[in-house]
């Protein structure tokens, strides 16, 4: 992905970035959802009765859930994705709200899950400590972004046939330094990311009162690593972060 910081557009979400993710991540398309994020969102939520999706887009991890038996809220605030979750409802119920303004009571459900959202949040430290207002106690929260390390601004793989003999690496862009990027996903299609360290995000956690039980760094998935060369030579290099956090008991 491309960053720039000359395009004419704001990089917030619409209908039109709704669109591209519907069709680039959903319904199977993309390994890295089928083969990784997926299977693991339903073995770390099975057996939770009631479940929230924070920005669920058009629910394909809401579906998920329902179907192996949880009652389960989807909430995003785009219109567009609301509406597609709607039209391919299986289960789930989807209402359109931001995630620092749950529409959901104190202590109210088992668990909760927000997939690749918080970097695209503002407020995290109100949208944490709304997912801390509404688990129950004893509840969990899976947390999922791309891996704060090595997805900061200007990080990539390096090819580089200038020294020799020919180095390839992972280059680390100013990891320390929080900042918003707007990057061309796809042609024509700009999305706004927002950098922030991992210690950012775990000092919010634990602000609100959560805490951390487990951290998951992944290895890329085969489907994902068999798309391109490229793709393979960083196979050691994670590109998701997961953690499972959870809320005291009482």
């Amino acid at each position: 992905m491309t960053s720039t910081n000359d395009v004419p557009a704001t990089g917030a979400w619409d209908e039109g970035t709704a669109g591209w993710w519907q069709r680039e991540f959903t319904d199977g398309v993309d390994p890295e959802y089928t083969e990784q994020i997926l299977p693991l969102i339903a073995d770390e939520l099975a057996g939770y009765q009631t479940v929230l999706d924070i920005g669920t887009g058009e629910g394909q991890a809401a579906r998920l859930l329902a179907a192996r038996g949880a009652t389960v809220v989807g909430v995003d605030p785009i219109s567009a994705q609301i509406h597609e979750a709607g039209a391919r409802a299986d289960g789930p119920a989807y209402v359109q709200a931001p995630a620092a303004s749950l529409p959901l009571a104190d202590n109210s459900v088992d668990a909760a899950v927000a997939c690749l959202v918080f970097e695209h949040i503002d407020d995290v430290d109100d949208a944490i400590g709304e997912v801390a207002r509404v688990l129950k106690p004893g509840g969990r929260f899976l947390f999922l972004l791309n891996h704060p390390l090595l997805q900061t601004p200007n990080s990539g793989w390096i090819d580089d046939q200038i020294v020799e003999p020919p180095e390839q690496y992972w280059r680390i862009g100013p990891y320390l330094v929080e900042a918003a990027t707007i990057e061309e996903v796809q042609k024509d299609v700009f999305i706004r990311f927002i950098h922030r360290p991992l210690s950012r995000y775990l000092n919010a956690l634990v602000g609100a009162g959560l805490y951390v039980e487990h951290m998951y760094e992944p290895a890329p998935p085969e489907g994902f690593l068999a798309q391109a060369q490229q793709f393979r030579d960083a196979a050691t290099v994670p590109r998701l972060l997961a953690l499972r956090c959870g809320t005291l008991s009482s």
